[in-house]
């Protein structure tokens, strides 16, 4: 007999650790250990009962698995109970990842050479936050979950860029699309159901041109559900945490530190070393040099006297004294302070001091009280820099740091305001004036639909030697980009005209590169304003008067507002009606001059406050006039011209709205890009949204289709046109011209008509504004919407990006029809009848107007009468021309017989008379030297018969007679 014996080594619990399985149908679980080496099964703890499904620990806890109970987490770390949290980016935490998205299908996404080109394509974790990818192609961030019971997630984002797309959706059940915000928010979705959840932040961008997009920032992410979590979480560096049991980690103060998972931060050595705060080591101080000081304008003394000062820029980390070091330049010579701008006065004081309402001055002078018949023009008008106004505000902002959250962005330097030194090279630095609304002049009209309520106007230059931005933002409920200019930019105006009276922000915002840079290299890329006007501001002081209408009531009172469409008699100060088509100038109010006459073929609004088309239109070349009704061609034109994609691959459409005819039924672009599933900033979501509504207008559009998103995206929307100017078939209208030689040419006879437009906005590249040219030609055989196209050679609408090209070629382009374009056709006569028929001219280039007459049936009597009766007029002209000729022809012959006769009896001695006439004239007597009277009546037969014999007898003439006769005739009487 063999006896063995097996010991066996019960496992220690550094060899498995504890998991609970999942939950049964009444809600319970076991706890079972899980080897840490796959297959090593022996000696593990048996399986024992779990707590319930439910069951959670609070804040500052952990579920300690051995005994299955609540434990405080210990000095150095921290939890949340039963959430996780996602603050620390120095890598990407295990459970994320990055994903190139691809379209269902894959057409129009990511797909084959495509997919090549996006995968490189990811988020990149930045050390406080996540950054998202700085090219088009749609790339989601993506994080399973598996909630134990009903939980919510929260996370902090910043979206800078009016080029990008960011959605966050949660398996496909609920999506979310954002508004784009230049500061950090917060965003939270508490629907989140219990079992698995995938958390995607998706973006996309469609990049025109070499332009890189600003990327979308995240940090913070903090997911509440899981109901239990079996550790603590350490504090990352930079950060402590002093108690047990703590639910969050402290940041350590300027000039100390910690290390991953401290209890306590340590005092660096300040003397040669120095620490940000929340920072995870000392830094070592450098020399001290030219970026780490900046100069500034004092405050008038007393005296009336300025200087030029520099500060080492605060906190000063730099040393002085040592080897390399560049010591602090001295202060400037006291010079005198610059005037106070128009509005203020200083009254022989140091400050300038705001006038008081009803009273002016250009700055230079006392405050004087405007007089009867004026009215204060209120407003902003800053060009003087010696202190920040007292409405505007300056900050300095960074998101991966605090380092420049006590610096001033923007520092006053007398005729101007410069951008400041900051605390690193990408922080975003912030000047901003705030409206409390605006007013316009008693003189103008108060409520009126596109009025003009103010506008704000700046000067301004960049110098950069790298990538740096300036951006000009409207903040309201949410902050839009209005304007953006990159790399070195020369002095310059800009125009952003107010349509709604209501409380704004103005923010200009100056960025030296946007790259994740923690250092200070380009403090000498600067941003400089020299002056910021804003008209009709609520609260604004005046410089100025201007005349008003008076009121009918006493003297004394105030002005009174003009009626619309009114404008101020400077001989009268009465409002007097702008004439007939003309619309009134906005922005001025005296003189008939301000009533400006609308263009060719156009009328202006009840109120004159545009000039637009109604539909109709008439052109006469020589004696024929066509008349044109492009009613039919319906109010707004829709052209969605593409597909284009971007050198990623991505696909997008450029859709132009066109507004032909009326003053009210105006184009509309919107953005859809707008955050959705808050209910309760649904006010805030209408006022934010981007609509465009005006003659002409762009948008882009990224289908839904194209890289995998879940709806289609309408963004980037810009006026083309906002200004009617006329409509004619010349090609040129008010220094814009058409180009017909980028469309096919028409052999048709009926001319092209063109729609003139015009957007005041000047923009950086167009600095007289965009215009647009809208050319209707007549296509009989298409429908009356007919087809819009762009130019062949210019895809996107315009060849230069200031003139843009449409062709709306459609049967409603063709004139209306006349009497002129149809003719009659005679039908053969048959059983008495005849069919009289019209047919249009062929081919026909006429749309509604006149009809076809109806065929009529004749009967054909009717016309023989009419041939008898002109065969009958016929015969009897011929019987009359007969007769004439017969008459004529018997007088000649008497005439003959008469005259033959007075030859015959002619003097046979040549002794004439001395008359000079030579024959006897019709009606006359013979002398009485003649035999016989010459008297001719009519022969009868018998007569005739005589006559001839009588000539037969008569005695021949000797021949010396008929010499003698013929020698002397000449001189004889006859």
């Amino acid at each position: 007999t063999v006896l063995y014996w097996r010991t066996m080594t019960r496992a220690s619990g550094a060899d498995y650790y504890y998991e609970y399985t999942e939950c049964d149908s009444t809600g319970s679980r076991w706890r079972v250990a899980i080897p840490h080496s796959p297959g090593a099964c022996d000696g593990l703890p048996e399986p024992v009962k779990g707590t319930e499904c439910t069951f959670s620990c609070r804040a500052g806890q952990f579920l300690e698995m051995s005994a299955q109970e609540c434990t405080p987490c210990a000095a150095g770390s921290y939890s949340l109970g039963s959430g996780i949290r996602f603050d620390q980016w120095d890598a990407t935490p295990p459970g994320f990842s990055s994903l190139a998205a691809t379209s269902p299908g894959g057409g129009g996404g990511v797909g084959g050479d495509d997919a090549q080109l996006c995968n490189s394509s990811t988020w990149v974790p930045q050390g406080s936050y996540m950054e998202s990818n700085r090219d088009e192609c749609a790339v989601s961030l993506i994080y399973a979950v598996h909630l134990k019971k009903q939980g919510s997630v929260t996370f902090d984002y910043q979206y800078p860029d009016n080029n990008l797309l960011f959605e966050f959706f949660v398996s496909f059940f609920s999506c979310a699309l954002f508004a784009r915000l230049s500061r950090w928010a917060t965003h939270s979705v508490r629907v989140l159901k219990s079992g698995s959840n995938v958390l995607y932040w998706r973006t996309g961008a469609v990049l025109m041109g070499s332009k890189v997009v600003k990327p979308v920032l995240l940090k913070n992410v903090q997911i509440e559900g899981v109901a239990y979590t079996s550790e603590c979480f350490p504090c990352k560096p930079g950060t402590y945490s002093t108690e047990p049991g703590s639910d969050s980690c402290l940041p350590c103060l300027r000039d100390t530190y910690s290390g991953h998972g401290a209890s306590s931060c340590t005092l660096c050595n300040t003397t040669t070393h120095y620490a940000s705060e929340g920072s995870g080591e000392c830094n070592q101080r450098p020399p001290c040099s030219k970026k780490d000081h900046f100069q500034i304008h004092t405050a008038c003394d007393s005296e009336g006297k300025t200087q030029i000062i520099y500060k080492w820029i605060e906190p000063k980390i730099c040393l002085e004294g040592v080897s390399g070091a560049v010591p602090l330049p001295p202060s400037g010579e006291h010079k005198p302070c610059p005037p106070c701008n128009p509005g203020f006065y200083n009254n022989n004081t140091a400050v300038c001091s705001p006038c008081q309402p009803g009273t002016y001055s250009d700055g230079t002078k006392v405050c004087k009280r405007c007089p009867a018949g004026t009215e204060p023009v209120l407003g902003y008008e800053y060009k003087w820099w010696n202190v920040l106004p007292a409405n505007m505000k300056t900050s300095c902002f960074n998101v991966g740091n605090s380092k420049c959250d006590s610096m001033n962005g923007w520092e006053v330097a007398g005729d101007h305001i410069q951008s400041g030194a900051g605390g690193s090279d990408n922080d975003y630095l912030i000047l901003n004036i705030h409206i409390p609304g605006f007013k316009l002049p008693t003189s103008l009209p108060s409520s009126r639909s596109g009025t003009e309520f103010g506008r704000v106007v700046f000067e301004f230059e960049t110098e950069c030697s790298s990538d740096c931005e300036l951006y000009f933002m409207t903040v309201r409920s949410l902050t839009t980009v209005v304007e953006s200019w990159a790399g070195n930019k020369t002095r310059q105006l800009y125009t952003h005209i107010m349509t709604k009276n209501a409380s704004v922000s103005y923010t200009w915002a100056f960025q030296r590169t946007n790259q994740a840079w923690d250092v200070r290299y380009k403090v000498h890329d600067v941003a400089r304003i020299f002056s910021v006007t804003v008209s009709n501001a609520l609260d604004g002081q005046s410089s100025e008067c201007r005349a008003c209408a008076l009121s009918s009531r006493p003297s004394g009172s105030l002005c009174v507002p003009c009626p619309p469409g009114h404008y101020i008699d400077p001989r009268s100060s009465k409002c007097t009606e702008c004439p007939p088509n003309t619309h009134l100038v906005p922005r001025t109010t005296m003189g008939a001059d301000t009533c400006r006459p609308c263009g060719p073929g156009s009328r202006s609004s009840k109120e004159h406050s545009l000039c637009f088309s109604d539909c109709q239109f008439s052109h006469t070349d020589g004696n024929v006039t066509l008349s044109f009704d492009f009613g039919p061609m319906g109010s707004v034109g829709t052209l969605m011209n593409g597909p284009s994609f971007t050198s990623k691959g991505t696909k997008y459409f450029h859709q132009f709205n066109i507004s032909l005819c009326g003053g009210e039924r105006m184009a509309l672009c919107s953005d859809n890009v707008t955050d959705l599933p808050t209910s309760e900033g649904q006010g805030e979501k209408a006022e934010a949204t981007n609509a465009v509504k005006t003659f002409i207008c762009q948008s882009t559009i990224i289908p839904a289709s194209g890289r995998g998103l879940h709806t289609a995206l309408s963004s980037q929307s810009i006026n083309l046109a906002n200004t009617f100017l006329g409509v004619t078939v010349a090609n040129a209208l008010e220094g814009i011209q058409s180009r017909p030689e980028l469309f096919s040419q028409s052999a048709r006879k009926v001319p092209d008509v063109n729609f003139f437009y015009r957007s005041l906005e000047p923009t950086s590249s167009c600095e007289s504004g965009r215009s647009a040219v809208v050319t209707l030609r007549c296509r009989p055989q298409m429908s009356a919407q007919g087809q819009l196209t762009v130019p062949s050679e210019c895809p996107a609408g315009t060849c230069d990006g200031c003139t843009f090209h449409f062709l709306w070629e459609s049967s409603g382009a063709c004139p209306t029809c006349t009497e002129m374009d149809y003719h009659q056709i005679e039908g053969a006569c048959r059983g008495g009848h005849q069919d009289m028929l019209y047919v249009w001219t062929e081919p026909k280039l006429c749309m509604g107007g006149v009809s076809l007459p109806e065929k009529r049936t004749l009967l054909c009597e009717n016309m023989d009468f009419f041939i008898r009766l002109s065969a009958s007029l016929g015969a009897l002209t011929a019987l009359l021309l007969v007769v004439l000729t017969c008459y004529f022809w018997k007088k000649n012959k008497r005439l003959e017989y008469k005259y033959s006769r007075l030859i015959m009896s002619a003097n046979k001695e040549c002794e004439m008379p001395g008359a000079d006439s030579c024959a006897v004239m019709e009606g006359e007597e013979n002398d009485g030297d003649m035999d016989d009277d010459v008297v001719y009546t009519k022969p009868s037969l018998l007569g005739k018969l005589k006559a001839i014999a009588s000539k037969v007898n008569l005695p021949s003439r000797p021949p010396s007679q008929t010499a003698a006769f013929s020698a002397c005739g000449d001189d004889h009487t006859l």
